[in-house]
């Protein structure tokens, strides 16, 4: 009679190997919990630069979320044959290559917001964000659950670009998509299009998010009492 075998995980002994958790818990951390830029504040400088338009936003979210999820699976397919002493210049050459495929298709197909994008598609090369998750996530992790946190990071960063984008340029130009919605009689804030006027939206989105936070702290701990 033969003892039963038991199936062990190796993610367990990878050092420093983020303990194992569901797959949903995977993505849905990067959202809410742990979001890039509301929480981690990681790709601030994408998100202060291409945010005046939703249309602007929504392409820079995209294409980061392209590139994340791409090399994060990559990177977690490979992390057996990456030697620790190259790990940085392996893990920066293949997201080079995913940018450059993302630069090319919007060039392709959207030139016009390709244009207005600039130099801060290819600066995705350099945006903390997937570099730390390459080290921190998916080189110690199955290709499976690196998509799924980078498919997770990469929707919680588009949310809030999208976030930013939509207050800044329903207050700076009074309409979304580049369709009026506010009307003829507003009169449009003109700083929220301009560079302070990121820092002031995100300055006040973070307000809210400790008030909110500060609040629901005091109810929970009301409750218990």
């Amino acid at each position: 009679m033969t003892a039963p075998t038991t199936t062990v995980s190796t993610e367990a002994f990878v050092p420093g190997a983020p303990p194992a958790a569901p797959l949903w818990s995977d993505m849905a951390r990067g959202i809410a919990r742990e979001n890039p830029v509301f929480v981690q504040m990681l790709g601030l400088c994408p998100a202060m630069a291409v945010s005046n338009m939703l249309t602007n936003g929504l392409a820079m979210g995209i294409a980061t979320t392209f590139v994340l999820t791409a090399s994060s699976f990559m990177i977690s397919i490979l992390r057996r044959y990456i030697a620790t002493e190259v790990r940085i210049t392996a893990y920066v050459l293949t997201i080079a290559t995913f940018v450059t495929v993302a630069d090319l298709i919007l060039a392709a197909t959207f030139p016009v917001i390709s244009e207005a994008l600039g130099p801060f598609v290819p600066l995705i090369v350099v945006n903390c964000l997937i570099l730390g998750r390459a080290e921190a996530f998916a080189s110690k992790v199955r290709p499976v659950r690196a998509l799924a946190d980078a498919l997770g990071m990469g929707a919680g960063f588009t949310l809030a670009l999208s976030t930013l984008s939509t207050i800044r340029e329903l207050l700076g130009s009074g309409s979304l998509f580049g369709f009026n919605v506010l009307g003829p009689a507003f009169e449009p804030w003109v700083v929220m299009v301009m560079p302070a006027g990121g820092f002031l939206t995100l300055g006040l989105v973070l307000l809210l998010m400790g008030w909110y936070g500060t609040l629901k702290a005091q109810r929970a701990k009301a409750a218990a009492a």
